[in-house]
Parts: C-alpha cells; structure tokens; sequence
C-alpha cells in the first residue's frame, strides 16, 4: 500500500532517542549526542555508601524517581522487543537499546542486595525549590530504598517488570547482559511477592509525586514480562490464580499496569498458549480489548475526545495517557494480525487495520496535526514548544557559560524569562493542550509543559512502526 505519510516519522523517531541522552545523570559517555549536558550527580548514592551515579532524570527536574523511572525502562523495552526489525531498518536498534542499558545499568547498582533497592535520589520539596543545571545542583541528593522492614511491591515489581523486559531486548546481541538482567527480575518478583505493601509508606518523600495506588498491577505486569523472558509456568500459575485481573481500566500509566499485564495475557490466549475461554484467561483478554475499545471510542464508555481529536483522560501531562494508549492499539494490531482475529466491542468488531489508523490519528495529532498547527514534541516540524518546563534546557548550557547559576538566580534570570529556552529539548512530548486543544507556551504552566520520559517511551515503539 502506498504511504501518505504527512510527516516524516523516522525522524520523530529519531528525535524521541536524542531525548532520552539529554535526561541522562552521572558522566556521560564519549558518544553522547546531545552536547549542550554535561557531567552531573557524580556523587549519587555517597549518603548510603552506595554507587548510584547514572540514570534518567524523571521530567524537569532533578530527581531520580524509581517507579517512573522503571515504567519508562520497561516500556522502552516492549517497544524495543515489539519493533526490533523496524528500529534496526531505521539504523535506530542500537539507540534504542543505548536508551534501556543507560536506566537498566543505574537499576542494577540500585538493587544491590536481593531484598534491597534504592527507589529515589534526592527529594521534590528540595528540588522544586531551586531552578539550577543539573551540572550545578547544590540541592541535597539524599538516598531512598526499600528493605524487608520498608517494603515496596509496586516498585519492587515494576522494577522486576523492567529488568525482565529488557533482558528479552538485549537477548540476541548481549546474552551475558540479557542473563544478568533476568537475575534481578526474579530477585526483585520474589521480593514484591514476600514483602508487602505500597511503597510511599517506606518512601514517603516520592507520595507527593509519584504516590501508587496500589502494587497489584505491578506484580501481575512483573509475573507477565517474567513468563514472556523464562517461559517458566511458576509465572503463568502466578497470573493464573490471580483473584484481581484489574476489570476494565480507564488508563495505561506509571501508576496502573493492568492494562499492560491483561494485553500480555491477551497475546498468549491469541497465540492459544492459555485457554481462551477458561475463567481468568478469559477475563484478562476481555478487559484489554473492552480498554481497546474505549479508546477507538466503540466501548460502553469511551475515552474523552477534544474537538481535534485527540484522546483526553486528564489535565496534567495528558500525553502520557495518550501515548500508553496509542502504544496499546498499535501492539494489539499486530497481535490480531498475526493470528487473523478481530475484536468484538459493543460499536462493533474492529480489525488490526483500524487499530493502526487509529495511533495513526493520535501520532499525527502530537506532531502537528490539530487546531494549533503545532507540534507537542520538542525540535520536530517548524512551530513547537519553546518553553518547556525543564531545568537543563532553559539555562545557558555549562558548555557555554560555566560560571555556576544559583539555587534562585535560575529563577530570576532563567525560568522568569519570557523566551524561548536557549536549549532545544529535541524528541521530549510535553503535557499537551488542555481538553479543547488550547495550549499555553509558557514555562510556568508545568501541568502543560513539562516533558516526561514516561511520555515518550511507548511512542518509540509507535513510530518505529509508522516509519
């Protein structure tokens, strides 16, 4: 079929990796593209007598928030697994596995002992309070973990969810590393399963941020990644017996994996890996097409729409909602493709095709096509967000300038600036216009500006596959 393509997706594909080498902490390698960042948090874990240099800033800030941080590995991951052949098609594999190595190898000094990991470096309520270069920061970079007394499922198992997916992403070119990884994975699924509870209870400073509503979707979502990596029953039995597959959700995120562990479920009924119309197997399969559904807007309640178009769950970061979602219908196509099956949802039954249209329609929307004729990701097409809420990039890069900018003097001289920032966030997706495709360029409106590296990894996986 011949493409009509508006835009050129290889290169937001392209755009979407770059993003990842700018939220980098610890020293940067000698390949680093993005060359406006510089060193930074070399003493990491120093408090805790620990190594902890190295891994993704979460957004705008400072911090290295655990649970965002693992979603945004896992998901990396799935999109990497899903698209291989696409992304080495568009020479971008190796990036894409770059990107995952960079948060894996930060998780694994993070996990130094099976029950024990580090979930958080540094705090929100001292970071948000000063606006400075990751190169300069003078804030405290206080250590957080979790430990048998202190546990923590969600985390624990989303971190086990990470370091499974990925140990499938580097098995054909890095085995020894794939086999690492999946170590981990186990270690970190029998601790979430021994020890529980939520973890802002042990961590309390990440509740005001990055607050779980609960673990059981993490270890659900752990259990469906660890049988995907070992094949192994035991994780099979796991998801199985489970008395909660979730029902049907109303989002795909950081905070709720259901979504993600029911559509893994789904691929082994399809695949008739799991009997297909046995209790929870049943249940699993139903529940992410009735999600499905609600976002093509075939369900019984779907999923807000702004008049352009755009799918709309709620006010901060919206795109990350939208990107989850769009990463789901696109898998789920190739799916139903690959096994010649369609969906039955209550507007009627839908096929692999329509899926694709559909993340089609959302992609096309982030990148240009809705009411403002603007693009919601970083340094892609001619009109987008010049004042993205991040710390990094709305400061004179210390390559330039090396003289150090203060705890407020960034505020002062940097973020009350009304101008464009003097860094261009290539690749990052902002929170996105509000629910009737208004959008402010302004870097106080963090609710709208503020980029997140949760946002852009599913659309990794999406853009690979339209390129």
């Amino acid at each position: 079929m011949a493409s009509t393509n508006v835009f050129d997706y290889g290169q937001a594909l392209t755009k979407s990796l770059l993003y990842y080498e700018a939220q980098r902490s610890g020293k940067l390698p000698p390949n680093q593209r993005v060359q406006w960042r510089g060193d930074s948090a070399l003493k990491d874990g120093s408090d805790a007598g620990v190594d902890l240099v190295g891994g993704y800033y979460d957004a705008g800030d400072n911090v290295k928030f655990g649970f965002p941080m693992a979603f945004t590995i896992t998901m990396l991951s799935w999109s990497t697994i899903e698209f291989t052949n696409k992304l080495e098609a568009k020479n971008e594999l190796s990036n894409a596995l770059e990107a995952i190595k960079w948060g894996t190898d930060y998780l694994i000094k993070a996990h130094p002992q099976p029950n024990v990991l580090y979930g958080e470096v540094g705090d929100g309520g001292s970071d948000h309070a000063c606006w400075q270069r990751p190169e300069d920061m003078t804030t405290p970079r206080t250590s957080f973990k979790i430990d048998e007394q202190h546990p923590g499922s969600d985390l624990a198992g989303e971190t086990a969810a990470a370091f499974a997916a990925a140990s499938i992403a580097f098995k054909a070119k890095n085995p020894r590393y794939s086999g690492q990884l999946l170590i981990h994975a186990k270690q970190l699924f029998d601790f979430a399963r021994s020890h529980t509870g939520v973890y802002q209870n042990s961590v309390n400073v990440a509740g005001e941020f990055y607050s779980s509503s609960g673990y059981e979707d993490e270890l659900l979502w752990a259990a469906a990644w660890l049988h995907r990596a070992t094949n192994d029953k035991s994780y099979l039995d796991y998801l199985g017996q489970a008395g909660n597959t979730g029902g049907v959700r109303t989002e795909f995120s950081w905070d709720d994996k259901f979504v993600g562990a029911q559509v893994l479920v789904a691929k082994l009924v399809l695949e008739g890996k799991v009997m297909a119309n046995s209790g929870a197997w049943a249940q699993y399969k139903n529940q992410a097409e009735q999600f499905i559904c609600s976002c093509i807007q075939k369900g019984n309640s779907n999923v807000k729409k702004t008049p352009g178009g755009l799918l709309w769950f709620m006010p901060w970061n919206n795109l990350q909602y939208t990107t989850t979602a769009t990463f789901i219908a696109t898998v789920y196509s190739e799916y139903l493709y690959a096994k010649r099956a369609s969906i039955q949802c209550s507007g009627g039954i839908v096929e692999a095709p329509a899926l694709l249209d559909f993340a089609r329609s959302q992609v096309n929307y982030i990148l240009g096509s809705n009411p403002n004729g603007m693009s919601y990701m970083v340094g892609f097409g001619s009109k987008y967000p010049t004042q993205v809420h991040h710390r990094g990039a709305s400061i004179v890069s210390i390559k330039k300038n090396s003289s150090p900018v203060s705890c407020k003097d960034g505020f002062t001289f940097w973020y009350n600036k009304n101008a464009p920032n003097p860094n261009v966030l290539d690749g990052a997706i902002v929170g996105g216009p509000n629910d009737g495709d208004g959008y402010t360029d302004s870097r106080s409106n963090f609710q709208m500006a503020e980029a997140a590296t949760v946002t852009t990894a599913p659309l990794i996986g999406v853009l690979a596959k339209l390129a």
